[in-house]
């Protein structure tokens, strides 16, 4: 059946396949939880089991889970406007950030109501129709972690794959309560009050870690490695540009990502030609990668002697203080005495906690001691990904 809905849905557009997916999950999810809520609810209370009444409210939790959802990825599917021009993708963060901080919140009730549990026990009554409902549940809590599983992998959502991870966690803590129910029903020991203290600090670890995650998804992170390498596979299909550098990748949500990136190239090339080479660049990546990228000309003087002089010897001395620093904008100004070389310095991830000053002096030293006397005017890259 799954399968089928998938099918259905998948045969829309990407923007409106995310946006159907993720109703789908939504609504899926909200009904089997608040069927879970209500009979788990019941027995909670036939019982007095403080462990099954925080089971319960952890699924009226994910009930809620469950709307956030749905309001999530309906408004993140709404298309750019004056207001939001880059779209409204971002929101699916923000509902998996309500849904994080839900869960902790839940987490901390239980932590409450099982310690008072502790201190205060008393007996479980329990029947036949405790064990059938927390095994049903066990069972259903099983499916939506796969169903939410599936359904992340369709549309690449890591708010469906918090939520997956929430049901997973369900399962254990409710086969955490039924090996209560079962241990107190065997021996009288009431450790009820225990396993729902230990299920609460469960749920608000999960809802801590999923929290954190979400924040740096707002905040925004480094983008998959596939990605940047994606693009640069489609730069190096170019042999006929020079290089290229500063590349930074900005996300907007899974279906909205902007790029730039300095292209460098031939300063004799007409500008006409060097147009047609980064429109073809630009072309691809959106076409391949899903990138929107803009590349930026960077004009060398291949063919100038003072480039051609200084830009090899520049590279060796870098390359004896470390095989992972590069440079790029290499100019020469010849009317100061000495001469001043400016060119910007990639600074690999190894040297980040090396001060630009104290890389300033190696640098210079360096270099004038294999070349002529120079200053050296280097800007810092530390903020690119390449």
């Amino acid at each position: 059946m799954l399968n089928f809905l998938i099918d259905k849905i998948t045969k829309r557009s990407k923007a409106n396949k995310r946006t159907g997916v993720g109703i789908l999950a939504g609504l899926l999810g909200l009904f089997s939880n608040l069927a879970l809520f209500i009979a788990k609810f019941f027995i909670g209370s036939l019982s007095g089991s403080v462990s099954i009444m925080a089971d319960a409210i952890n699924n009226l939790s994910d009930t809620a889970s469950s709307v956030i959802t749905l309001a999530g990825f309906k408004i993140a599917g709404k298309p750019a406007d004056e207001g939001h021009p880059y779209g409204h993708e971002r929101f699916e963060y923000i509902s998996g950030f309500v849904i994080s901080i839900l869960v902790t919140y839940v987490g901390v009730r239980f932590l409450d109501s099982s310690f008072v549990k502790i201190i205060h026990p008393s007996s479980v009554l329990l029947s036949p129709i405790v064990y059938i409902v927390l095994v049903l549940s066990i069972s259903l809590k099983f499916w939506q972690g796969f169903m939410y599983r599936k359904l992340s992998r369709e549309i690449d959502s890591d708010t469906l794959r918090a939520t997956a991870q929430d049901s997973i966690n369900d399962v254990y803590t409710t086969i955490a309560v039924l090996i209560s129910a079962i241990i107190e029903w065997l021996s009288g020991w009431r450790i009820d009050g225990y396993i729902g203290f230990l299920i609460a600090l469960y749920i608000i670890y999960s809802g801590i870690k999923m929290l954190l995650g979400f924040i740096n998804d707002l905040m925004g992170v480094r983008p998959p490695e596939a990605e940047v390498l994606a693009i640069r596979k489609h730069l190096d299909n170019y042999p006929n540009i020079i290089g290229y550098h500063d590349l930074l990748i900005h996300s907007y949500g899974p279906n909205s990502v902007f790029a730039s990136v300095h292209i460098e190239v031939n300063q004799d090339w007409s500008l006409s030609h060097a147009h047609e080479v980064i429109d073809a660049i630009e072309y691809e990546v959106k076409e391949d990668v899903g990138v929107d990228l803009v590349c930026h000309l960077d004009p060398y003087p291949i063919n100038d002697p003072d480039f051609k002089r200084i830009a090899p010897e520049l590279k060796k001395t870098l390359k004896d203080i470390h095989p992972h620093l590069r440079f790029h904008d290499l100019r020469v100004d010849k009317t100061t005495t000495p001469e001043t070389i400016y060119f910007d310095l990639v600074v690999p991830e190894e040297l980040k906690k090396t001060e630009n000053s104290h890389l300033q002096d190696i640098i210079s030293q360096h270099f004038i001691a294999q070349n002529e006397p120079a200053k050296l005017n280097i800007t810092f890259d530390r903020t690119y990904l390449l």
